[in-house]
């Protein structure tokens, strides 16, 4: 595979503060790529590396092969789409998508087809001399991503630009943003906090805590085989115990003995924490053929449309996460209701603690 961007032991210092400490990684061509984790740990920082405006303490980014050390933030192959757009907004469309083919000053009649296939991607055509503040969100939001795709960058770097939208129009825009990063085939590299948008759209997903990428892989292994508890409690809702792991069994103080997935890398009689997604529970007043099932009380219930939540006191004090599809057939459980919860082993994961 082809490699657009690499990071090799890259660390940002701030003073005495680490806002990116010896980070490592690959984003091949092509891919959608996305740094996720909580304010402040770095993911922003990171990207603005890779773009040049800030210069790493210590360690290399590469891009296209090149060491990018001493190459200026405009010199770089890659453009960046800031939370805020940073459209001008004293010029129509046209003008705004323009802007940087007029500066490297190409013929005109191709800066009118490079327009025209942009505003074509996203299906905009004919808007060309509307003003920035007669538009959407969502389709300024459109304007600002062709401006910087016009130009063709090797990396199209997003620092969380669906930021702003309210929540229809930000889960409108990350289907739309993906389907523009498969046609156009660039590699983009997305900085959000989001889970959500980062499952949806991402190739690969890097998931950082305070300067340090903690996980680095395909959304389904992130969200199914989280390598520790901050992924596992981050990337989804999660069931989280501690416990001691032996002979692909987990105790766990006051429920007794888990049955897990034997895992070869965990020695026996480690210190572990287990992690159940709550939609890999069942919850009724029979179950059977499960690998645990446990009992418990309904102590809140959230009906949500689609899904609806349950937590369940446990008989040790603590309280599991159940999500289960609401349908008719379903019965409906109330606060107080006596119920048992099972799930069987392969959906359980072994971290180390």
């Amino acid at each position: 595979m082809q490699i657009d961007v690499e990071l090799r032991n890259v660390t940002k210092k701030f003073g005495d503060f680490v806002a990116v400490d010896n980070v490592s990684f690959q984003v091949g061509k092509g891919e959608f790529f996305s740094l996720l984790g909580p304010s402040g740990c770095g993911k922003t920082t990171t990207l603005r590396m890779i773009a040049g405006f800030e210069r790493p303490t210590e360690g290399e980014v590469y891009i296209g092969g090149e060491l990018m050390t001493d190459v200026a933030s405009f010199k770089r192959p890659t453009n960046l789409v800031f939370q805020h757009l940073a459209l001008f907004p004293h010029l129509n469309v046209y003008d705004n998508i323009s802007f940087g083919l007029k500066i490297k000053k190409l013929p005109k009649d191709e800066i009118q087809r490079k327009v025209k296939e942009m505003l074509n991607l996203v299906r905009l055509s004919g808007y060309e001399k509307r003003k920035i503040k007669q538009l959407s969100g969502g389709q300024q939001q459109r304007i600002a991503i062709v401006r910087a795709l016009v130009n063709e960058p090797t990396v199209l770097l997003l620092d969380e630009p669906l930021g702003p939208l309210d929540l229809k129009l930000r889960e409108e825009m990350v289907v739309e943003l993906k389907r523009i990063q498969r046609e156009v085939g660039t590699t983009f590299i997305y900085v959000t906090h989001d889970q959500g948008e980062a499952l949806t759209m991402s190739d690969k997903i890097a998931v950082m805590k305070d300067g340090n990428v903690l996980q680095l892989g395909t959304p389904m292994e992130i969200y199914e085989r989280p390598k520790c508890g901050f992924t596992a409690d981050f990337i989804g809702r999660s069931n989280l115990f501690d416990g001691s792991y032996e002979d692909g069994m987990v105790e766990v103080e006051g429920l007794g003995k888990i049955c897990v997935s034997s895992d070869s890398s965990i020695s026996e009689k480690c210190s572990v924490i287990i992690c159940t997604k709550p939609e890999k529970i069942s919850i009724g007043r029979k179950l059977k053929g499960l690998d645990n099932i446990l009992e418990g009380e309904i102590k809140e219930t959230y009906y949500q449309g689609q899904a609806t939540t349950y937590r369940v006191l446990l008989e040790n004090e603590s309280v599991i996460t159940v999500v289960t599809l609401s349908s008719g057939m379903n019965e409906l459980f109330r606060l107080g209701d006596k119920v048992k919860i099972g799930w069987n082993k392969e959906s359980t994961t072994v971290i180390k603690a």
